[in-house]
């Protein structure tokens, strides 16, 4: 069978697009990946070995009238161009991860009568997903919590996150040994999502003397592309200091980068969170303050919950509850160990499995088998 996967825009988006994509190839199936032709999605695709298609979309702001109408007229260009692909291509199913490049490629799916399957990652659903799931073949959740904010064709299903097979399959020696650090090294993960996140990164910084007289730790930054230039100038870490903190604008083998952690900080997007788990490292959370229905709380209360992590909000990041529940944990060794077997109830490995199953489903299902 052949399969159109589409999402864009950020990691949260387009890595649990790349699970399901990566499982469907397994199991025989060609795939297309659809994403925008300026974002990640293009690299990390073809790094992947799928075939791409971009179509260009943009996002509107509610504060300036005149990018609404730039928005849609993009969108309806969009729809065009995805309805001429899909006469050509004759895909069996659609699957959308969210973004505004899914709207489009949603939309010519069911106006063509293509099954549509769409996938919410987080707890409050996205805008693109909200209007796709009045027209879906299948709607599959994270979380349980996210079906209040659909008026769906059809009944939800809780699935959980996709996450990349490549996720269980790495061992903390292996990575440690792909990645040049010491077996009995203390790796500290710092992460802000594919955007980045500048308070973080700021409040990290600001802490580099207090982590660096940690005898043996290690200190991973991945800074997001925005915010690389400005936390180097702000660490201007020496020649010595450079061999145990190691600053990135993006990391792609983030398999190996969590394999290797013993902690890490992060936002609080689905994605990551799904990665964290199944990897099983211990986590201090800080939500995006400003996501859509402050859904990254609502995400990382699950992992509270549970004794996988703990949450600080981003008001407090640039104080000493952050800094101080920071050292706290990377000097007990025995509450990280019980983080990260709490972990491991939450992980979804199976979930890339069961969504790739629902997409054989719907596909056979529109072939009348």
């Amino acid at each position: 069978m052949y399969f159109v996967i589409s999402a864009g825009g950020t990691a949260g988006h387009i890595n649990p697009a790349l699970a399901v994509a990566d499982e469907l190839r397994r199991r025989g199936h060609d795939i297309l990946f659809v994403g925008t032709p300026d974002h990640i999605e293009s690299r990390l695709a073809a790094q992947a070995g799928f075939e791409f298609e971009s179509f260009a979309v943009s996002g509107f702001d509610k504060a300036h009238p005149l990018t609404l109408l730039t928005s849609g007229a993009k969108l309806l260009k969009a729809t065009r161009a995805a309805r001429r692909l899909f006469a050509a291509r004759r895909p069996d199913a659609v699957v959308t991860f969210g973004a505004y490049v899914s709207i489009p490629v949603g939309r010519a799916a069911f106006e063509m009568n293509i099954p549509l399957v769409i996938h919410e990652q987080n707890s409050v659903p996205g805008m693109a997903n909200a209007y796709l799931a009045k027209h879906a073949t299948a709607i599959a959740l994270t979380y349980p919590e996210s079906a209040e904010g659909l008026d769906g064709a059809c009944d939800p299903v809780v699935l959980g996150n996709p996450v990349r097979a490549s996720f269980e399959a790495c061992s903390r020696h292996e990575a440690r040994k792909a990645l040049g650090m010491p077996d009995d090294a203390l790796v500290l993960l710092v992460m802000g999502g594919s955007l980045g996140a500048q308070h973080v990164n700021t409040a990290i910084c600001a802490m580099k003397d207090r982590l660096l007289a940690i005898e043996g730790l290690h200190v991973i930054q991945s800074t997001g592309q925005g915010d690389y230039e400005r936390v180097l100038g702000q660490l201007a870490l020496s020649a010595d200091e450079e061999g145990r903190w190691h600053v990135s604008s993006y990391i792609d083998s983030m398999n190996e980068v969590l394999a290797a952690s013993d902690l890490v900080v992060s936002r609080a997007g689905a994605s990551s969170l799904a990665e964290i788990m199944t990897v099983g490292v211990p986590a201090v959370l800080i939500p995006y303050p400003h996501a859509r229905g402050d859904h990254q709380t609502i995400n990382a209360q699950s992992c509270v919950a549970a004794g996988a992590a703990r949450l600080v909000s981003d008001a407090d990041v640039e104080t000493t509850a952050f800094s101080d529940l920071l050292i706290e944990l990377l000097g007990d060794e025995g509450c990280r160990d019980t983080m990260a077997q709490a972990c491991k109830k939450l992980s979804g490995s199976d979930a890339r499995m069961r969504l790739a199953d629902l997409v054989e489903q719907c596909a056979r299902g529109n072939d009348g088998e």
